[in-house]
């Protein structure tokens, strides 16, 4: 078999993979240490709590956190020299390239290798009949986020920023690749919105607050909500248990409820 061939069977894996899938949505960022991967394991976490089947796979291939937030370093199970099992965590179905690199290893490849990855997560994995499959790409507007793009044909984007300018102004050019891409529904969630004083429970604005809803509003996307900076969150992602499901009733985690219902709510139109 030439490499068309492969080609032409791997799209052909993609395409009965994703006929099983309900909704496909992408996670991504203009730029790094936004909290993205925060916000798609726990988003995908209050999507389950709202009785949806979930998927969750890991497509930031230089720097893959999935596992650690969700707390299983576990390979995934080969059935066949094609198909695995994604891991199941909560009943969160995921899958990530993390356990299957050598502890602390950089994955250090060029843009086709990285986007092979993804496709091959898309062919390979036995995701079954999902509700919802999300995507929780790298940061920025690389080979990763158009691979996905084209190969999943999400019908929503989550572009995740920060309330400062800085953050923002990398998120507009997000939001504009989202739309190049003709993605149906684009819709903004705005975090580390106010820090949250775990000793008084003041809320102090160190970043401002409000930059995210403002920037929906100007480039007509759909805002889903803000997410405020809470101790738990940092110490529950380093854990290993996301906040929404270890302190369900925090700030944080009534947050990321409000945006599973904005979502769901775009998912049903």
């Amino acid at each position: 078999m030439n490499q068309i061939e492969k080609t032409q069977e791997q799209d052909k894996r993609i395409t009965e993979n994703l006929e099983i899938i309900k909704n496909r949505m992408v996670v991504f960022s203009g730029k790094g240490g936004v909290g993205k991967s925060t916000v798609a394991v726990n988003l995908a976490y209050a999507l389950i709590k709202n009785k949806l089947t979930v998927g969750l796979m890991d497509a930031d291939i230089t720097g893959p956190n999935v596992p650690q937030m969700v707390g299983d370093h576990s390979q995934p199970d080969a059935i066949d020299e094609h198909q695995l099992l994604p891991k199941i965590k909560e009943g969160l179905r995921f899958i990530s390239i993390a356990p299957m690199i050598p502890e602390n290893q950089p994955v250090i490849w060029r843009g086709p290798l990285r986007s092979g990855i993804i496709n091959q997560f898309l062919a390979d994995v036995v995701w079954d009949k999902l509700d919802v499959l999300v995507c929780d790409l790298p940061p920025g507007t690389g080979d990763e986020v158009l691979t996905a793009a084209q190969k999943m044909l999400p019908q929503i984007a989550i572009i995740v920023t920060t309330p400062q300018e800085v953050s923002l102004m990398d998120c507009r050019r997000a939001v504009n690749m989202a739309k190049k891409l003709n993605i149906q529904h684009i819709g903004i969630v705005e975090n580390m919105s106010g820090f949250i004083c775990p000793k008084c429970g003041e809320e102090l604005d160190f970043f401002g607050t409000g930059g995210g809803k403002k920037m929906a509003e100007d480039m007509a996307v759909h805002f889903l909500g803000q997410i405020p900076m809470e101790k738990e969150t940092r110490e529950c992602g380093d854990a290993g248990t996301p906040i929404v499901l270890k302190f369900p009733e925090s700030k944080s985690s009534r947050a990321f409820d409000e945006i599973a219902k904005n979502t769901i709510n775009l998912l049903e139109k």
